[in-house]
């Protein structure tokens, strides 16, 4: 694209340089600066882009755009402006010709089940015959490619990027996952959402939010961006519902299973391998089943059920999309060996933690084993309240590392263990492969063990390293060399 017609209308200060020059691609990231980038050097909270000027253009920048003037700078078009961090959703937005208003787009936000929904949305798109993008904690998918994901919501040149990607593509439907740290952050300032969806919210992220409101008020910018016309879907169970809709112009669309809501599940029935229960809608019942176990998946799928709706599908299509989806990968992710029961779940904040052990112990005959941590440099309230959980529903707990960061591992698990009353309820185990080997050989035939927290992750983070680990994959190999039988 030409600069001068990047920049038409733009509110900067000053441009020295020439306008008619080619920009071939823009990015905020030094790293990825290619030939004929236009640099943005915004300032984030670790990192001021101004440092890495001179990086971009040793790396192929012709334009930058920044706060200050450098006369020293006379190979590269500098377009000086007030603010390069409000710059770049603009530019983003023009680059990428505004891609987003010829898309259908679902963003889903909340503290748990973004994922699963994500991934059941996709499915029953694809499965009507209407291609669906998606970008979330694990992946970005559009068509055949996939990448995987550093960050459940990506930069805001990304956003627009994938979004402009899959309009190139032909497909129309997209899902993307919406973090409070994503909106708060403007990364997805300029995207035309079709439909939020509001899953829940409980305790976390409060090291970045300080506390629920702000957590709340990051949340309800999504649905405060509705246009008319558009569908707000919201758990009706949650005690936010009214707060995510409060402001918003879209429709709205209740579901529930102990309130009222336009989408209502009953008669829920769980097997260890089954959820069956009956949807109320309209004044009609309508049977579901789907192969993904508890009540908070029955939660995700009724979010589910309201998108399809919303987008004209029948309820009986969208019956045969719920049954026929298996699962999502680091999801009550079951592996299957004879004499064990491990399953591999993200649960990595108390809600989420206990909703999966509730689950769990409802069909555990036997004893219920929790191998799980907590992250470095992140919330410290809920490491005892985690702690506080995984000893009420479970009958032992191996306490263990996470993701650490740059924090003492020690330190993190002492949070943790104030949160049990008894030491013999758990034990320490610093390091997460020795952990899991643990919980394998103490386990019985009918005992169920959890490895939480990390679910698909493929690498634990350390101060200064990340080294690659994947709960299902250490699992699988400890009980290939105990020489466990697959089923």
């Amino acid at each position: 694209m030409n600069l001068k017609k990047l920049l038409k209308d733009l509110p900067v200060k000053k441009i020295k340089g020439s306008k008619d020059i080619e920009i071939k691609g823009i990015c905020s990231n030094s790293k990825i600066v290619f030939p004929g980038c236009l640099f943005i050097a915004r300032k984030g909270k670790a990192f001021n882009g101004a440092d890495f000027i001179e990086t971009a253009i040793s790396s192929g920048a012709v334009a930058i755009v920044t706060d200050m003037y450098n006369p020293f700078l006379d190979n590269v078009v500098q377009i000086i402006c007030e603010d390069p961090n409000e710059m770049e959703a603009e530019l983003a937005v023009r680059y990428y010709e505004n891609s987003s208003e010829k898309l259908n787009i679902i963003g889903i936000t909340g503290t748990n089940g973004k994922t699963t929904i994500s991934y059941l949305i996709k499915h029953l798109f694809d499965s009507n015959n209407a291609s669906c993008s998606l970008t979330g904690t694990i992946e970005t998918i559009v068509g055949d490619n996939k990448v995987f994901s550093s960050r459940t919501t990506s930069d805001v040149i990304s956003i627009h990027k994938f979004l402009k990607e899959s309009l190139m593509s032909k497909i129309k439907n997209v899902v993307m996952e919406v973090t409070s740290h994503g909106l708060d952050q403007d990364r997805v300032k300029y995207v035309d959402f079709d439909i939020g969806v509001f899953t829940n919210l409980s305790l976390d992220h409060l090291d970045y939010h300080n506390d629920m409101q702000s957590y709340a008020l990051a949340k309800q910018k999504l649905f405060n961006s509705l246009k008319e016309g558009k569908t707000a879907i919201v758990n009706n169970d949650d005690e936010y519902a009214s707060c995510m809709v409060k402001n918003t112009k879209a429709n709205v669309i209740t579901f529930a299973i102990d309130n009222k809501a336009e989408l209502k599940a009953t008669s829920i029935e769980y097997t260890s391998r089954a959820t069956n229960f009956i949807l109320e809608y309209e004044n009609q019942k309508y049977q579901f089943s789907t192969n993904l176990i508890g009540k908070f998946n029955v939660y995700n799928i009724l979010a589910t059920i309201a998108v399809g709706l919303a987008n004209h599908m029948k309820i009986d299509s969208i019956q045969r999309s719920i049954e026929s989806f298996e699962n999502v990968k680091g999801r009550m992710d079951r592996i299957c060996f004879s004499n064990k029961n491990i399953v591999i779940d993200f649960a990595h904040t108390p809600n989420a933690l206990q909703n999966v052990l509730t689950t769990l112990k409802d069909i555990c005959e036997g004893r219920l084993i929790t191998v799980f941590g907590c992250g470095g440099n992140r919330d410290k309230s809920k490491r005892p309240i985690m702690g506080e959980i995984a000893e009420k529903y479970s009958n032992f707990s191996i306490v263990t590392t996470d993701n650490i960061r740059d924090e003492d591992p020690k330190m993190i698990v002492n949070d943790i263990i104030a949160g049990f009353r008894s030491q013999k309820n758990y034990m320490i185990e610093l390091d997460r492969k020795e952990a899991i080997s643990k919980a394998i050989l103490m386990a019985s035939e009918n005992d169920i063990i959890l490895i939480a927290g990390k679910g698909h992750e493929s690498v634990q983070i350390f101060a200064n390293k990340q080294q690659h680990f994947n709960d299902k994959q250490v699992a699988e190999s400890l009980l290939q060399e105990m020489n466990c039988k697959g089923c």
